[in-house]
């Protein structure tokens, strides 16, 4: 059953805001611990988030076993309770990716995010072929890209694009806005929804080239900046847009860091100082330094957050 045109407009429509991607915390023993995940995604949908990706690389995709994965998809819908749409994130080897779709869907999700293949080996074409696989097990549920290499062009979307007409977003995650106008035109801008995929920091400069939302990491820590960022663009208020955008900066490049190696510690170490949740992560992120711990909890201060629990 191939998705309708109606419902292709509707995912389009939800895809415009922001994408927020909740942190996966880990309790004492090293397991997921839910009902924290459930707690922290009652506040992102409490603070005005209607889009929620379990299963990002912020909730350590990719440090998390099979099983963890459908427990996040499953927690997550049962915590949004109809109240945000769930875009749960899939990956790996084609049947792994198809088997967590269908998942996905049987658990209630209407759309997956499909995180870039990881392989040594990847050719523009053999891209278009993961994704047709992927999109043609399901092609009821709205399917996003997620774009991290800059080998794959607009003309290999717009081809992706026709043969599927459930793809309807693109994550873009290539820090080139220019590179980004263009393939965005090539692909086709107004038959996906495209998404700033490097979060507040490119979220002004890929909206004035066709982007209408963007993903954040930095919304389970300040849900305020996110979207009053995405309310900004909305009603083109570019400079309270960027000024919303100084007040991220700082946050955001300790993420960006050394080829974002602290992305997902950053976020967590805020949290923790908030008395949110555990600041632990899996290998290979690793605990802050206490010079980083100090300048978070100083972003923290500057945001009109209180620390609680530093201890976490």
């Amino acid at each position: 059953m191939r998705i309708e045109p109606a419902v292709t407009d509707e995912f389009l429509e939800i895809l415009e805001t922001v994408a927020a991607v909740p942190v996966t915390p880990f309790g004492p023993d090293g397991a997921p611990d839910w009902d924290c995940h459930a707690r922290l995604i009652h506040r992102l949908v409490e603070n005005g988030i209607t889009l929620v990706t379990p299963n990002g690389n912020t909730g350590e995709f990719y440090t998390l076993t099979a099983e963890e994965t459908r427990a996040a998809t499953e927690s997550a819908i049962r915590a949004v309770r109809g109240r945000a749409e769930v875009l749960a994130g899939v990956g790996h080897d084609v049947p792994a990716a198809i088997s967590s779709a269908t998942h996905a869907r049987a658990a209630g999700a209407r759309m997956i995010m499909v995180h870039q293949p990881v392989s040594p080996y990847l050719s523009a074409d053999g891209w278009v072929d993961y994704h047709v696989a992927i999109a043609e097990a399901v092609p009821e549920m709205g399917v996003v890209l997620y774009i991290r290499d800059p080998k794959i062009g607009g003309r290999h979307i717009r081809r992706l694009g026709k043969q599927c007409p459930n793809v309807v977003g693109v994550k873009y995650g290539v820090r080139d806005m220019v590179g980004f106008a263009g393939v965005a035109r090539d692909a086709g801008l107004a038959r996906f929804t495209w998404l700033a995929g490097l979060a507040e920091l490119t979220a002004p400069g890929c909206w004035a080239y066709g982007a209408r939302g963007f993903t954040s990491g930095l919304a389970n820590v300040a849900p305020r900046i996110s979207v009053g960022m995405l309310q900004a663009l909305q009603a083109g208020d570019h400079p309270g847009a960027l000024r919303l955008w100084a007040e991220a900066r700082a946050f955001e490049e300790l993420r960006a860091a050394d080829s974002s190696a602290d992305n997902v510690s950053v976020v967590k170490e805020a949290l923790a100082q908030l008395g949110l949740a555990r600041r632990d992560v899996r290998p290979p992120s690793r605990l802050l330094p206490d010079e980083i711990r100090g300048e978070i909890g100083k972003i923290l201060a500057s945001w009109g957050l209180e620390a609680q629990d530093g201890d976490q």
